[in-house]
């Protein structure tokens, strides 16, 4: 049986356009694998705690300084199951300021973690996430950033999701994207109606 994990980022709530992508994402994915569990990560709504000293001293065997954060270092370990339970991972990561929200961030930091989702060996770094997952990152953009525009350059969101995931041994990552959403609504209606036309043709 299929296991989907989708993950949200945004903080825009109902006007999120990546919200609005990744629910046809997971819709279309759920018509592809009609018996899947369905594990659901909103990290906007409820965030991982940012990585502290205290963290770090507790990682090293040291005794968590309270009950929050205790529970915060457990969590971090729920995280890391969701990546080896599931078959799809659909990501919602909207750009903000060039880059990634810092609540998907958080995520990041939590499952990019040594001796479980990857590790250093003589050859360099190696995933050690089972191979065959599939992941969708819904990326949404208020400017444009692909091709030839101006502002190519300023694009950290793309190239800093897939260097994370192929980290952790997820190559097989499709990008759904929509952007120009702020220029116009003539824009942002063609971005979304291309964005749903892929994702009603995904196959897998």
């Amino acid at each position: 049986m299929t296991t989907i994990l989708q993950i949200d980022s945004s903080i825009l709530g109902a006007s999120s356009a990546s919200r609005a992508l990744k629910a046809d994402t997971l819709a279309r994915q759920i018509e592809l694998h009609p018996a899947a569990t369905v594990i659901h990560r909103d990290f906007a709504a409820g965030p991982a705690f940012h990585l502290s000293g205290q963290h770090l001293a507790a990682f090293q065997g040291g005794t968590p300084e309270s009950t929050e954060l205790g529970n915060d270092i457990a969590q971090c370990a729920a995280y890391v199951d969701d990546l080896f339970a599931a078959d799809v991972i659909v990501i919602g990561g909207p750009m903000y300021n060039f880059t990634i929200p810092t609540q998907l961030k958080g995520w990041i930091d939590r499952v990019l973690v040594a001796g479980r989702t990857f590790c250093y060996t003589e050859n360099g770094s190696e995933g050690l996430l089972p191979a065959g997952k599939k992941v969708y990152i819904v990326s949404t953009r208020g400017g444009i950033y692909t091709g030839d525009s101006p502002a190519a350059s300023y694009d950290f969101q793309k190239s800093y999701l897939k260097a994370t995931l192929a980290f952790i041994g997820l190559t097989d990552v499709s990008i759904i994207r929509a952007e120009g959403l702020a220029i116009s609504e003539e824009v942002k209606t063609s971005a979304f109606a291309s964005a749903k036309a892929e994702i009603q043709a995904l196959a897998d």
